[in-house]
């Protein structure tokens, strides 16, 4: 589209005194944005707003979006830690955006899901894309242990209760979980899990789609990763999901 347009933020934020950089794409930068929907694209641990698929889904996803470094990643200064908060308020103050849907890789699925189950935002989102997140933190932390790192964030996340989304994961909301099965960082039955707790509800559906030969980072395959997104969310849209496993590309249209 000619007229899109990509524009670099710096957010500040108060309580480290630092800024937040992250890229805006909006498809039609002339008119206002107020009241217009936005989806946020989040990186996972010592990633960066342009790693793997975040950059190619922005950049073809057919509404506004915003993508950014969490504190303390790439261009963000501070110490590293979640910033959904401060991100979507300025978002709101200064756009006039609503948060229409949530796509995480890794850690920025967890992020983006807790932050769905207890923001009064995020509860009027309709969607969510879980790509490799991890739903049992103990295991993150022994991971991450065994290597010799012992960085606070790394600890503080693994404190996270991602059993909050059997309870207090919004009705509504419409989630795609990706996940690759040669996943050796997230083992590919957190998926399962997350299936299981999220395919119950109603209104919203769960798919769940798993790559073969896929590592945690889709290697080689970040384009197969956005078609399947862009196949999903076009169903949305259209009305046609029903939840269950996802099949797409040479295995079939959705």
């Amino acid at each position: 589209m000619a007229s899109r347009k990509s524009t670099k933020l710096r957010i500040p934020h108060a309580q480290d005194d630092c800024e937040l950089v992250g890229i805006l794409e909006q498809l039609a930068p002339e008119e206002s944005t107020q009241g217009r929907k936005i989806a946020l694209i989040l990186h996972g641990t010592m990633g960066h707003k342009d790693y793997l698929f975040q950059k190619r889904l922005a950049l073809r996803f057919p509404m506004d979006s915003f993508r950014f470094d969490f504190r303390g990643n790439h261009e963000s200064g501070g110490q590293r830690t979640q910033d959904l908060v401060t991100v979507v308020s300025y978002l709101r103050n200064t756009y006039g955006y609503e948060i229409d849907v949530v796509v995480g890789h890794s850690r920025g699925s967890v992020v983006g899901m807790y932050w769905l189950c207890t923001s009064e935002e995020g509860r009027h989102a309709r969607a969510m894309v879980n790509v490799s997140g991890r739903y049992r933190m103990h295991a993150y932390k022994e991971q991450w242990d065994a290597k010799g790192y012992y960085e606070r964030t790394i600890t503080e996340f693994s404190r996270w209760n991602s059993a909050i989304v059997w309870d207090k994961f919004p009705g509504q909301i419409h989630v795609l979980t990706m996940h690759g099965l040669v996943d050796k960082t997230v083992p590919t039955y957190d998926a399962i899990i997350y299936s299981r707790a999220l395919g119950a509800r109603t209104p919203g559906t769960h798919n769940l789609h798993l790559i073969e030969e896929a590592d945690h980072n889709f290697t080689n395959r970040q384009d197969e990763v956005v078609d399947c997104i862009l196949e999903w969310w076009d169903a949305l849209n259209q009305g046609r999901l029903k939840t269950g496993i996802l099949m797409t590309g040479v295995r079939g249209k959705l």
